[in-house]
């Protein structure tokens, strides 16, 4: 991928983001349509993947098939929202291998506070993708990004539902070589760090916690 952002506009991930936006949809229903959407944004990061052939034979006769090249990708999941988008695209690449960062936010620095890291081997030759629902500040993503570099990581991608413009600066500023997916960049932050208009604390909602 060559673009650092893309805001997938197709109508049925607009469609599910207005229902996750409705301060009335239940937690079930919230979950179940990040579970949805995530797929079809999985769909667009991973457009690219390098690609080979393998000999198979059909019922019919040999071909030589395309299949997917080099290590098993690796998802992973900034804790704890990020689970939510994890479930469905490990739907979609069951044989990804995954691993968890676990950051949470300074309420009052608005800085990440790291508290787990745990990620699969060999991420220097993986696709990795890091995924976490709300690109606000884009403190703890930088922050996670980091880390995976860190790790060894040189080939990132990052997808989210929401992102805030402020949030997409701040990560093309500290890595500039990491694409953002994304289904909708909203109008900015608020005074707390929030997205607006957004859709609220995306962890509380998936979990039910406030």
């Amino acid at each position: 991928m060559t673009e650092h952002l893309t805001v997938v506009s197709h109508p049925l991930v607009l469609h599910k983001l207005s229902l996750m936006r409705e301060e009335s949809t239940s937690t079930a229903v919230f979950r179940q349509l990040l579970r949805e959407i995530s797929q079809l944004l999985a769909y667009e990061v991973t457009r690219e993947l390098d690609m080979t052939t393998k000999r198979i034979k059909t019922p019919i006769q040999e071909m030589d098939a395309p299949v997917l090249a080099g290590k098993k990708l690796a998802l992973i999941s900034i804790l704890r929202a990020g689970n939510g988008l994890l479930d469905g695209v490990h739907d979609l690449i069951p044989s990804a291998r995954v691993g968890f960062v676990g950051l949470y936010r300074d309420e009052e620095t608005l800085q990440p506070v790291q508290y787990y890291f745990k990620v699969p081997t060999e991420l220097d030759q993986r696709l990795v993708i890091a995924v976490d629902p709300m690109l606000a500040t884009g403190n703890s993503s930088v922050a996670a990004i980091d880390l995976l570099k860190e790790a060894g990581a040189k080939n990132i991608r990052f997808l989210c539902l929401l992102a805030a413009p402020e949030g997409v600066a701040r990560m093309k500023e500290a890595h500039p070589d990491v694409p953002i997916v994304t289904a909708a960049v909203d109008e900015k932050l608020n005074d707390l760090g929030y997205i607006v208009p957004g859709l609220g604390d995306a962890g509380d909602r998936m979990f039910g916690t406030k």
